[in-house]
């Protein structure tokens, strides 16, 4: 399975790894949450369902029916829905992850950050995976498969870290962590001044 943007660029999604084990970059991401959870555009599960057996509650959400009854039929708690329509809890969760570049979601990182910040409790974090470059896109983009069958469009958007911090500032966001693990990048974001930084 690849993500094809409208200007040719193909990305291959890494399909095994949602279906598979956390990775030692997911612990990484793991490590730092803290309950109640809300893994936005959670694919089949993986990480809503490793906190949960870590006795930490967390739910997650994604558009795609197929990957929530995968989630909930291997023991965790999704719902079908958007980030953007009305959500339990919303102003409480303590941490919300946008991984597996799902700050992505509908091409729009500010719209997507302050739905988030609606969301996320006063004390809480963001959690962020970026890209390792520096890109700041917002596009059209579709998924194909290796025959080049596509489905539909949709928009989306590709953040490396400096664009991440940008639009946090944008945001009134401050960067409090970010690492990288196993070539993977992440960053966090809270409503406070402290910065750190530091690798897994």
């Amino acid at each position: 399975m690849y993500l094809r943007l409208a200007d040719g660029h193909r990305t291959r999604m890494p399909v095994h790894r949602w279906y598979a084990q956390p990775t030692a970059a997911d612990e990484s991401v793991l490590n730092r949450c803290a309950g109640p959870v809300l893994d936005v555009g959670c694919g089949p599960g993986r990480l809503c369902r490793a906190l949960l057996s870590r006795g930490i509650f967390a739910l997650g959400v994604d558009v795609a029916p197929r990957v929530v009854a995968h989630t909930t039929a291997l023991g965790g708690i999704a719902l079908c829905r958007s980030v953007f329509d009305r959500l339990p809890a919303e102003g409480g969760w303590q941490t919300i992850l946008l991984i597996d570049g799902n700050i992505g979601i509908d091409g729009d990182p500010h719209a997507l950050l302050r739905r988030c910040v609606q969301l996320v409790a006063p004390t809480g974090v963001l959690l962020v995976e970026v890209e390792r470059h520096d890109v700041e896109e917002l596009c059209t983009a579709w998924f194909e498969d290796v025959h080049g069958h596509r489905g539909p469009p949709f928009r989306w958007a590709r953040l490396g870290a400096p664009a991440l911090h940008r639009i946090a500032k944008d945001l009134a966001l401050s960067v409090t962590d970010q690492w990288r693990c196993r070539h993977r990048y992440f960053l966090a974001l809270r409503r406070q001044a402290s910065t750190s930084g530091r690798r897994c």
